[in-house]
């Protein structure tokens, strides 16, 4: 089994295996689940203190923002190009 990995922006990584959905954070459905995950500890905030463009919700119920769009990240989803381990 291979593990595909997804830089999204300055250099941060996420295993593409444990994304489950890469939304916009526009949404009061989506500002409440990054409210309550960072209440639960359970936020991971890649941005750099840029503004949120997208919002990564993985099977672990943790919540990454990133400073990318969700289609950049989604095209880098589906490439092949990315960083990954044969191993």
């Amino acid at each position: 089994m291979s593990i595909k990995l997804i830089n999204i922006g300055f250099g941060n990584i996420v295993s593409a295996n444990r994304i489950i959905s890469i939304v916009s954070p526009e949404s009061a459905p989506i500002k409440r689940i990054i409210q309550e995950a960072r209440d639960k500890g359970i936020l991971i905030d890649a941005t750099y203190g840029r503004r949120t463009r997208a919002v990564i919700i993985t099977d672990s119920d943790h919540v990454i923002l990133s400073a990318i769009q969700p289609e950049t990240v989604a095209q880098r989803l589906s490439n092949k190009e990315d960083i990954s381990d044969e191993g």
